[in-house]
């Protein structure tokens, strides 16, 4: 199955080039929109997969359609830019491009250059899986410590007692520690 491509594009004889590029290299060109374009909009309706802007310069709107693109739909952007600034680099990169690259678009170069760029996206989304997981563990933590700390001032436990106590109820009740911990917190706040 061919990846489904938008192309970004403001010169419209640059995108017939990266078009037919990409379409020799087996993938299916979807849509070509201008800068401006509602593009995190146009990638969830045309259930894009990639998609590859060729910029003479991004500005700070492109870069914000990226970085929603990228953060919020879950899709690598590939750049093809005349704009070798350090500062344009660093964020193209901190919106989330997966691959930034200057000095223009030669055919050959396509496919080798998304390869990379989707085998470096899947990387990054693995990556902030595990950290939004390590979240999510570090918070839940929290909050069986907090109601650890409820269950030893209100009923004068030790921490292991206290630890056990909410074990013990969680396997009566079939549930998560962190769900005994919210309605041990809850009953606490009710309570006063």
């Amino acid at each position: 199955m061919s990846l489904r491509i938008i192309l970004v594009d403001d010169e419209p004889q640059r995108t017939s080039l990266l078009s037919d590029a990409l379409t020799a290299h087996g993938f299916q060109v979807v849509a070509v929109f201008a800068t401006g374009a509602d593009l995190p909009r146009q990638v969830a309706e045309l259930e894009a997969d990639i998609i590859v802007a060729d910029l003479d310069s991004p500005d700070r709107d492109t870069l914000e359609s990226m970085r929603q693109v990228t953060f919020d739909q879950a899709r690598p952007v590939v750049m093809f830019s005349q704009d070798g600034n350090p500062e344009t680099i660093r964020a193209a990169i901190e919106a989330g491009v997966s691959a930034y690259v200057v000095d223009g678009l030669k055919p050959e170069r396509v496919r080798p250059v998304l390869d990379v760029a989707i085998a470096r996206f899947a990387q990054f989304q693995e990556l902030r899986s595990e950290l939004d997981k390590a979240r999510s563990t570090l918070a839940e933590r929290k909050l069986v410590e907090r109601a650890k700390g409820i269950l030893m001032k209100r009923r004068g436990l030790g921490e292991e007692e206290a630890y056990k106590l909410m074990r013990k109820m969680a396997m009566d009740q079939k549930a998560r520690l962190v769900d005994i911990a919210n309605k041990i917190i809850e009953a606490a706040e009710l309570l006063g």
